[in-house]
């Protein structure tokens, strides 16, 4: 008997959807997309009214093949991929290949779980064809600007460069916030405080405000001297007492920019990595008996709507584990933005029942982490607000005026299961104040003036520039994940303490397209773009007609630039610097391994890297040092890779000896840094290099022998007596394990520190860092938990 066929995009989803459908169905994974525009041309037609030509992508072309053999034996074709643009696009080409006069039903699933699933097929629906033109016209959109813009760069520039239509207006923010910073200029401004004493403790800290009535600023410690000469004999009286209830509502659940900004912020994670572990808690998880099931809906969507099912689960577990009292009398409801399509639900766990704790067994770290994020923000979402009672204390002195604060929360409401990151930090330590009465003389403990200056706007996040981006409407959710990862990839940003700052290159790509761009680097046109393609979806607006409309501005301004823009790939960029060797000016350009200085006299072959002074260089590229290679004797040449200079042997490729050059005055006195220390593994030396994530001690027998100098922590494996050692993950995070793996797998996330737990006497402790605080110790031993707490600063 035929089978009927199941397309959807991974193994994992295959995997848990076949199990809810049993044996009359077969279920393939056709790996994402299969066709696309050809790379190596722009595979649009522009005469015949913009028409894509689409291919086969390239290593895809078994996986049609054998699901085309699936689909001549199948009865029926059913196309499940993701309930998006993407996902439908992806649902057209299939049935573009696999369809033959056969049936094709589209399958929607917002969740996978064995009642979505039943029923999505018991109702399948057909391919939306204006969803795949609002795709297919991004795609586009993105193929012309990205098909035109980057020969131009090519040209005009350095080859290898890119741009993209949504990428280049987060360039444009990234770089636009740097100039801020470049040009802010600090200003000087005073707080003084007053700590004073009720009948009551506590001391209370009340700033100075106004005087005569009106507000007060002091800019400088003339002013600020003068004001403490003032307040010498002043009597403290409590002016006013003013007392207010203030509540703070339940948060909506998880949309998707939402969610990739509260992982940003709470675990430091990219947003590509949010991504990637919600996809697969979307997919399936295998849960114990209950076997492969999707644990959360669809994480792609931009609605804070919950089914009704949903509402009712999530109530009755607020009410069954918390109690009445945390429950509301009426469902939350929120409103989603007017530009949302509320295509999908929100983010949500499939059943509220499964709480993390319960599946956290069955979970990886990272996914656990994720998962519990978005179930406690959900369950969050159906209780009570939070109350508190605030109180704000007004002290008069003489005629000035100064003002304390605090607050006191009287019911936690949904803060009993969630808080996000900026609540947790900004509520953290309210102020308590002593009982007071209006007229009540206080006593001064001391009057405390402080220094301060203005900050300039911070560098972007990953979860501030997605925030700009969503806030200014450009791009969508399911976009963020590529375009930073593309502006990163291409170098034309880098990451300082976790924050996006332009590389120099990435203010002359985005000062250019700026310049000569106007239009499609603005950021209304561009969130304008975003609405002509949801109108396409809706079917209220034609592809054509936004096409042309933007191809004719666009072509316009692309004439425009190659006439107008200069030639920095033969002429350079100016600096003030002159050449060491011969005196004439230099000037920035870039090569293969990014920007570099370089003499404009065409006689003198003079480079340096940026970073070095003029006169100090460590050596020009291609010139021999004063070393030789420790394998083969032959001179050591100075040579130019992705992270700089370094040393390598002149007899490469026969010898493939490097080493690490250390900067210094002059190019004689560079060195090769060798520790007395022989290889393990051959007896060869072991020598310093410098690696991506920083120096390293490894054998110089090297590639014949790959040996590497764990990095260790003076602190002894407590299972086997092996030494601890810093390793990393494939993600590169670190991580401290024992030198005998595989035979002893201890490990912790932290790391180690020899000092005996004062409490339980375990040989070490480990030093955990807290965001925005000092680090503190902990036993290793999880069943005493001991924490030595920092010393606290004088106030």
């Amino acid at each position: 008997m035929a089978k009927s066929l199941v397309v959807v995009e991974s193994p994992a989803k295959a995997k848990t959807i076949n199990k809810y459908l049993g044996g009359d169905y077969v279920v393939k994974a056709c790996m994402g997309h299969i066709k696309d525009l050809p790379k190596s041309k722009l595979g649009v037609d522009e005469e015949k009214d913009f028409e894509p030509h689409y291919v086969i992508i390239r290593g895809k072309n078994d996986i049609v093949k054998d699901l085309q053999k699936a689909a001549q034996k199948a009865k029926k074709i059913y196309l499940a991929p993701d309930p998006d643009r993407e996902g439908e696009a992806i649902a057209a080409h299939l049935a573009e290949e696999l369809q033959d006069g056969k049936p094709v039903h589209r399958v929607i699933l917002n969740e996978i779980t064995k009642e979505e699933v039943k029923n999505a097929f018991a109702n399948p629906t057909v391919i939306d064809e204006k969803k795949v033109q609002a795709q297919q016209t991004r795609r586009i959109l993105d193929r012309l600007v990205g098909y035109k813009l980057s020969p131009l760069l090519w040209q005009k520039v350095k080859r290898g460069l890119s741009a993209g239509r949504v990428q280049s207006i987060a360039l444009r923010l990234i770089c636009d916030r740097e100039r801020e910073i470049l040009a802010f200029v600090p200003e000087e401004y005073w707080i003084l405080t007053a700590f004073l004493e009720a009948d009551e403790p506590p001391v209370f800290a009340a700033k100075l405000l106004r005087k005569g009535g009106k507000k007060l600023s002091v800019a400088d410690q003339q002013t600020s001297d003068q004001i403490l000469a003032d307040l010498q004999d002043a009597v403290y009286t409590v002016k006013e007492v003013e007392k207010k209830q203030r509540k703070r509502h339940a948060p909506a659940p998880y949309i998707t920019s939402k969610l990739q900004q509260e992982a940003s912020r709470k675990f430091r994670w990219p947003v590509k990595k949010v991504m990637m572990v919600a996809q697969e808690l979307y997919e399936g998880i295998e849960v114990g008996e209950e076997g492969a099931v999707g644990l959360i809906t669809y994480m792609r969507t931009d609605s804070v709507r919950i089914s009704e099912q949903a509402l009712q689960e999530g109530r009755k577990y607020v009410h069954d584990e918390y109690g009445r009292e945390y429950l509301p009398d009426q469902p939350n409801f929120f409103k989603n933005k007017k530009s949302v399509q509320d295509a999908h639900e929100a983010i949500r766990p499939t059943s509220a029942h499964r709480t993390p704790d319960s599946v956290k067994h069955y979970l990886s770290r990272d996914e656990y982490k994720l998962y519990q994020l978005i179930w406690n923000r959900f369950v969050a979402s159906q209780m009570k607000s939070a109350e508190f009672d605030e109180t704000i204390i007004t002290v008069s002195a003489k005629d000035f005026e100064f003002e304390a604060s605090g607050q006191v929360m009287t019911f936690a409401g949904y803060l009993k299961v969630y808080q996000e990151t900026e609540e947790t930090e900004s509520d953290q330590g309210p102020s308590n104040l002593p009982p007071v009465e209006v007229g009540q003389r206080l006593r001064l403990d001391r009057l405390e003036p402080k220094q301060n200056f203005t900050q300039p706007p911070p560098r972007f996040t990953e979860a501030a520039l997605v925030k700009e981006l969503e806030d200014k409407e450009i791009g969508r959710p399911s976009t963020y994940a590529s375009i930073i990862s593309v502006i990163q990839n291409r170098n034309y940003v880098i990451k300082e303490e976790n924050r996006f700052k332009p590389t120099d290159l990435g203010l002359l790509i985005s000062d250019l397209l700026v310049q000569h761009f106007d239009e499609l680097m603005d950021f209304k046109y561009t969130a304008h773009l975003e609405e002509e393609l949801d109108e396409i979806e809706e079917g209220s607006k034609v592809s054509l007609e936004v096409l042309n409309e933007f191809y004719g501005d666009f072509t316009r301004d692309l004439k425009k630039a190659y006439d107008l823009i200069e030639n920095i790939k033969a002429t350079g960029i100016a600096t003030d610097l002159k050449c060491p060797q011969c005196q004439s000016p230099m000037v920035k350009r870039w090569g293969k391994f990014g920007a570099f200085l370089a003499c404009t006299n065409e006689e003198c072959k003079y480079t340096q890297n940026p970073d070095e002074k003029p006169g100090e260089s460590i050596g020009d590229v291609g010139s021999e040092s004063e070393h030789v290679c420790l394998k083969c004797g032959k001179p050591l040449v100075v040579k130019v890779g992705r992270y700089g200079k370094f040393l390598a042997c002149s007899g490469y490729p026969e010898c493939k000896f490097t080493a690490t050059l250390t900067p210094s005055k002059t190019a004689a006195e560079g060195t090769v840094e060798v520790p007395g220390e022989k290889c393990p593994q051959c007896g060869s030396e072991l020598v310093v290099k410098q690696g991506r994530f920083g120096p390293f001690i490894a054998c110089s027998n090297y590639p014949d022998c790959k040996y590497i100098k764990p990095k260790t922590v003076d602190v002894k494996c407590p299972e086997d007596g092996g030494d601890l050692v810093e390793k990393r993950t494939r993600g590169r995070k670190i991580f401290y394990g024992c030198s005998n793996y595989p035979d002893c797998k201890f490990a912790v996330w932290y790391k180690p520190i020899p000092q005996e737990c004062p409490v339980c006497h375990a040989p070490f402790m480990l030093e955990k860092y807290r965001k925005d605080q000092p680090s503190i110790l902990e036993c290793y031993n999880k069943e005493c938990k001991f924490q030595l707490e920092p010393v606290p600063a004088e106030p």
